[in-house]
């Protein structure tokens, strides 16, 4: 499909003196795409230059417009010597080439620079015409949707699920070429910066081809990362869902088609509610379940079922050839249809869904390989990192199918690199779906044929019941009747990696829950390196998994939602960070107790000691159980059926084959009525661990905080929000570090870091914080790296005028003032737009998305102590990579970013020799938005600020 691009670059503003003797700047601009470069004239002695320049056009392929950005450099004419560089900006053309997208990129784009950050701002107009080639031979896929949100966006509903969806594409990093000695910083980042932005586009085309041979228009929960392999190379992987969505008519009301949270706290994560006779349009379809409709997903992958009875392999390659995805091993009544199949691997990178899509939830599924990276010699092959990740997935495949479980939801994809080694991580929640959203046909939302939605199960408990087969389980567990329903077993405890489901019974409040772990490894090289790394991973998920069970029944907790556990690894530790939001399920048991055991029962002091800890221990589930008002309904037998088992009878029946009944009534644990979870003291470091869990103090008083879109058990949402974002660097200054001291400054570096949001959002309490993110890296041998963003909102009575947020600098009442006015951000004028990690703002209706922003920034400074150390060069690179974003926004005509994300913030230093240098990836989606109760963007919205960054150097 041949296409035109035109560029015209109008004017320039506040550029930087170039000239000394008349500090002034003779500048004009360079227009590139592909091989093509056109200049403009010289506009002599001005920093606010005007051009006006004709149309500059270029006739190229769609698939070059895919995967070539607009390079647009300002530079500064010399008669005598080279002409002097003063900045680049990269345009991404793939927004246009969508028939819903807009028609033009118009607006004023800062001039950023990689050693000197911003440095005035160019206007720039940019319109793309393509002519109809239906060629099925042709290697673009223009009109393919990008997502980044994690649910159906607003707006739209998914008529078919088709997926997941993956590539990579790998090069070798310009940074560690050989011409790399003799060029200059400069010259190194941009090539470096230019590479990277191919790459994505190139993976965002190939992924797009894939959507469309399966017969989708759209990638929802579309994650990119980029893995900076150092010598060996750099590799872009990209994974999501492939959907085919449906935009929602305009005759459709507005509270229907794109809701945000409803005060009666059933917030409609996809927009809507279950279709009904009379209730609105649904964003998945619903669709028939006959026998005659034809198989689901895409129908280029060979797909083949196999028999409950005879499925007893679970080995990772079918035998058949084919992708053999069997039912679960025993009959489900809530599944009417059976089970879908979406190609090789059923996963879903979702963690939201309507009700119903969600039948029933196994638990989190994970697995982690340690690899040597080795060089990669020819940029077209990409084949040995495709096998690493094959590898990873087929073992997740084969964990959820152990569960009875045929898909794979809340999946992601990590990589951990330190010099030759790089730990790959993949996660996930092993689940049954719906087939009934997953199958070609429509059923009219009018219907009245209740059958299609016929579930035994009451839909806010159906996901908690196991799909496993309880009496040949995969691991020992504890099962009981649901606490709702009474009809299906339920476990003692649920992990999951997904948002807490709409309609979900929740009792009391939730509450973010986080694990720490720190270990020390001696340096090595090669092999020796990668196996002691491999010797340490499996060890220290335990503990995480430990430390989230026992902080969980310590605030009398059940269940844990968006649950992401990262290791990090590098020369001389190893770091885990597990970060989860906790909830009580009301169809789940109430926990247990936690129970103190030592090994010295008849040493007086240390019975004593054992005794005040049970006690401290006991007062701390009764004061969070108080705090966190958890007060769970009590069940009496009047109309419910058969009585619920006792846990002593529970633990009897299902505890695994290899354990006798004789050793189980050896042992009184037992904690009031539950059963008891026993923490035995056998050795300093037990002490220890002991000691922290009980100082892990709750969020004070008027603060509540999770890490998921919604507060589980806070529903009345309010127009005064805050997004705030922060890195956080520690230097370690002691060689001689245990693992206990290591765990120590760890832990308190991430509690410092939401106690300094605390304290900084210490005026707008009641405040809840939503979608805390925690990133952590080891990006030198004695340096360890937090970084944070989130999104804090406050009840509508404690917002009596904006002077009262944070930043009110960053505020702005009305949209359409702000368009035309724009603020002065650093010396440059940057149109306001609202950023948030949500994928939805709070009283503010999306009306349409403009495609995905997805930017990478390199910044490298010599003089790092003029500006203010790591603090200070963080902190302008930070808000200078705001401003870019907020520019290209606002020129797709934009006034709002949902479901942003910093992926890659790596930052390497080197305070002797005054220098340091950062890598920024951001992303999220760039929508047009309303107020509910308006229909233009062009009226007053919601008061957002931003915090730019808060940096901080960490000393021993």
């Amino acid at each position: 499909m041949p296409g035109k691009l035109k560029a015209k670059i109008v004017a320039g503003r506040h550029l930087p003196v170039m000239d000394r003797a008349s500090d002034l700047t003779d500048a004009f601009v360079e227009v590139k795409f592909g091989n093509t470069t056109f200049k403009t004239d010289v506009c002599h002695k001005s920093l606010n230059p005007q051009w006006n320049s004709e149309w500059f056009k270029f006739e190229v392929d769609d698939e070059d417009l895919q995967d070539e950005p607009l390079q647009i450099t300002v530079l500064d004419h010399d008669t005598y010597s080279a002409n002097d560089a003063i900045g680049k900006v990269y345009i991404d053309i793939d927004p246009l080439l969508c028939t819903e997208a807009a028609s033009v990129i118009s607006g004023w784009f800062p001039i950023y620079d990689t050693i000197h950050g911003i440095r005035g701002e160019i206007n720039v107009l940019v319109k793309v015409e393509l002519f109809n080639d239906l060629n099925r031979f042709r290697q673009s896929s223009c009109g393919v949707k990008f997502f980044c949100t994690t649910s159906i966006p607003r707006c739209y509903r998914a008529a078919m699920v088709h997926g997941f969806v993956e590539e990579l594409v790998v090069n070798e990093d310009p940074e560690y070429q050989w011409i790399d000695r003799i060029r200059t910083p400069r010259a190194s980042n941009e090539a470096r910066q230019r590479l990277i932005s191919l790459m994505s586009g190139e993976l965002q085309r190939k992924i797009g081809l894939k959507v469309l041979e399966m017969g989708g228009n759209a990638v929802v929960g579309y994650l990119q990362c980029f893995d900076l392999e150092g010598e060996s190379g750099l590799v872009v992987r990209a994974i999501g869902t492939a959907c085919t969505l449906d935009k929602v008519s305009s005759g459709t009301p507005a509270s229907n088609a794109c809701n945000s949270p409803s005060k009666d706290g059933k917030e409609p994560v996809f927009g809507e509610d279950l279709p009904s006779s009379s209730g609105p349009p649904t964003p998945f379809r619903a669709l028939p379940t006959s026998s005659s409709s034809p198989p689901p997903f895409s129908p280029s992958k060979p797909c083949s079922r196999q028999s409950s009875s005879s499925d007893t392999d679970l080995s990772l390659t079918p035998k058949t050839g084919k992708n053999t995805w069997p039912r679960p091993p025993f009959p489900l009544s809530s599944l009417p249809t059976p089970t879908p199949h979406c190609g090789e691997f059923p996963f879903f990178t979702l963690t939201s869904f309507p009700p119903g899509f969600l039948v029933h939830v196994g638990g989190v599924v994970s697995a982690r390989s340690v690899k040597l990276l080795d060089r990669i010699h020819n940029p077209d092959e990409p084949e040995t990192r495709d096998a690493w990740w094959e590898e990873i997935r087929q073992e997740i495949k084969s964990h959820a199918k152990a569960l009875g479980c045929h898909a794979v939801v809340g999946y992601s994809e990590s990589t951990s690199i330190c010099e030759e080694v790089c730990i790959l991580s993949a996660s996930g929640t092993a689940a049954i779906l719906n087939p009934r959203y997953m199958r070609e046909g429509c059923l009219d939302i009018g219907s009245t044929d209740h059958r299609l939605f016929e579930d035994p199960s009451p839909p806010s408990c159906g996901f908690c019941h196991i799909p496993y087969d309880e009496l040949n389980m995969p691991f020992p567990a504890q099962l009981t009747y649901c606490y709702h329903c009474r009809r299906q077993k339920v476990p003692d405890v649920l992990f999951t990696t997904i948002d807490l489901p709409s309609e979900a019974a929740v009792t009391g409040k939730g509450c973010l829950i986080q694990a720490r772990l720190c270990r020390l490894k001696k340096k090595a090289q090669g092999e020796v390196n990668a196996t002691a790394i491999s010797n340490l991973l499996p060890f220290m998920e335990y503990e995480l998994h430990t430390q989230l069970m026992n902080k969980l029944k310590l605030r009398n907790m059940n269940a844990l939602f968006g649950l992401h556990i990262q290791i990090s690894v590098g020369e001389n530790m190893l770091l885990g960070l597990a970060s989860a939001t906790g909830v009580y399920l009301t169809a789940l048991p109430a926990p247990g107790g936690i129970q103190i055991a030592g090994k010295t029962p008849g040493d007086l002091s240390n019975e004593h000691h054992i005794l005040t800890i049970q006690k401290r221990i006991n007062d701390t589930i009764a004061k969070n159980k108080e705090l966190y008002q958890i007060n769970p309904p009590e069940l009496t037998e009047e109309g419910l059926g058969s009585p619920i088992p006792e846990p002593r009878q529970r633990s009897r029946l299902f505890r695994s084959h290899s354990e006798s009944s004789d050793e189980l009534s050896e042992l009184d644990l037992s904690h009031g009525k539950k059963d008891a979870f026993v923490l035995e003291i056998d050795d300093t470091d037990a002490v220890e661990d002991i000691h922290s869990l009980l100082t892990d103090a709750p969020p004070p008083t008027g603060f509540y905080s999770c890490n998921t879109e919604i507060m589980p058990g806070i529903y009345n949402w309010t127009s005064g929000i805050q997004m705030f974002t922060s890195v956080r660097v520690f230097r370690l200054s002691n060689a001689n570090l245990t693992n206990q001291g290591l765990n120590k400054i760890f832990t308190d570096l991430c509690e410092n870091l939401l106690k300094s949001f605390y304290f900084k959002l210490r005026s707008m309490i009641p405040c809840c914080l939503c979608h805390l993110n925690f990133t952590v890296a080891v990006p030198e041998e004695e340096l360890i790296q937090v970084r944070h963003f989130g999104f804090a909102e406050f009840h509508s009575f404690s917002i009596e005028n904006e002077e009262q947020l944070q930043f009110p600098l960053e505020l702005c009442a009305d949209v359409s003032s702000a368009n035309t006015q724009p603020r002065s951000f650093g010396g440059s004028s940057v149109t306001v737009v609202k950023m948030t990690p949500l994928s939805f703002l709070p009283g503010i209706r999306i009306i349409k998305y403009l495609g995905i922003i997805n930017m990478f920034f390199i910044r490298e400074t010599t003089s790092l102590r003029e500006e203010g150390g790591v603090s200070g060069f963080l902190h302008s690179f930070i808000a200078e990579v705001f401003a870019m974003v907020r520019a290209h926004v606002a020129a797709l005509g934009g006034n709002a970013v949902v479901s942003y994300s910093m992926k890659e913030c790596v930052l390497m230093e080197n305070p002797n020799k005054n220098q340091a240098q950062c890598l920024i990836n951001v992303s999220g989606d760039a929508v047009i938005c309303v107020r509910e109760t308006d229909q233009e963007p062009t009226a007053s919205m919601t008061n957002i600020g931003q915090t730019c960054c808060s940096a901080n150097d960490g000393a021993t």
